[in-house]
């Protein structure tokens, strides 16, 4: 899964998560919720970055292209691929991201000719590819996970 590695330094979180771990049901529970809420979250902001600002516009000439092919599709929607994340829960690890091998191009962006050229000559990608970051956490989904973290401690035994 293409993804970015986030590291929650909130002293609050850690604490809870430190409780959390000593009962294995009630923390994967609270992952596959945080799980569900990120990629609800992160579908409601597509076509912002995780710190608010829009992404870069298309090229000129993709823009065109995509007109004629995907008429009114989002940046980065094509084929509704890469919208769809996905997560997994593994222990003490959620993981959110996508399956698709282009995704960490699209989040970090890619210089054109990058990975080589094509049959015919031609520079993969054909044009720079600017970084359109997709996946992260805002400052409301700190809010909201630490909301989601107290309601699962307050329902522990």
């Amino acid at each position: 899964m293409a993804g970015v590695h986030i590291e929650v330094l909130d002293a609050e979180f850690k604490a809870g998560m430190a409780k959390l771990t000593q009962n294995v049901t009630a923390l994967d529970g609270f992952l596959r919720d945080i799980g569900e809420y990120l990629l609800r979250s992160h579908d409601e902001r597509w076509g912002r970055s995780p710190d608010g600002q829009p992404w870069a516009p298309l090229s000129p000439e993709y823009a065109a292209r995509k007109a004629e092919k995907r008429p009114n599709a989002p940046t980065l929607v094509w084929d509704e691929h890469l919208r769809r994340l996905q997560y997994q829960v593994s222990g003490d690890t959620l993981m959110v991201g996508s399956d698709r091998v282009y995704a960490a191009a699209h989040q970090f962006g890619l210089p054109k000719g990058y990975a080589g050229h094509d049959k015919h000559g031609h520079p993969i990608p054909w044009g720079d590819i600017p970084a359109r970051p997709f996946l992260g956490l805002d400052d409301d989904d700190h809010t909201e996970i630490l909301a989601r973290l107290r309601l699962h401690l307050a329902a522990l035994p």
